[in-house]
């Protein structure tokens, strides 16, 4: 079952929830999300708002801070070594996911590897944010559902 994310805008029932990523590039991130992933462009930029499914990803300029964040600097990952937050994307076939993706020219990490609980790959965004791409295993059993066949 796929559901559209309610209007970022105008939430239906009063709230949706984003990802917020702060980026050195604002254009080329929103191209690599667009083309890579599918998302669809909502606002181009100042931030940079895309839907992705059931959600949105919000992409803006680093910067120094604002009246509402007086002691706050916006900055994307210093280096793409070290992890601080990862966008997690679960599909039912993480296969499938992961070949469409590297068409487009996304770079993953490995190939899915198979845990037991789930099957999972990584790839990185444009600044290094780490994307999770995943497809539950035996977490289904765990949680009382049935995996469809």
């Amino acid at each position: 079952m796929t559901s559209e994310a309610p209007d970022y805008f105008q939430p239906e029932n009063g709230m949706v929830l984003t990802t917020l990523l702060i980026v050195r590039d604002v254009d080329r991130s929103r191209e690599f999300y667009q083309r890579v992933l599918g998302a669809t462009v909502v606002r181009d930029r100042r931030p940079a708002i895309l839907r992705f499914h059931n959600s949105y990803i919000v992409i803006n300029d680093e910067g120094g801070p604002t009246d509402d964040k007086p002691d706050v600097r916006a900055q994307a990952p210093p280096d793409s070594t070290t992890l601080s937050s990862a966008m997690n994307i679960r599909v039912t076939d993480v296969h499938a996911v992961y070949e469409q993706w590297r068409s487009r020219g996304g770079e993953f990490l490995t190939e899915p590897k198979d845990h037991g609980v789930e099957t999972r790959c990584y790839l990185r965004d444009p600044d290094g944010y780490l994307i999770e791409l995943g497809q539950a295993g035996s977490i289904l059993a765990e949680m009382g559902r049935v995996a469809a066949a």
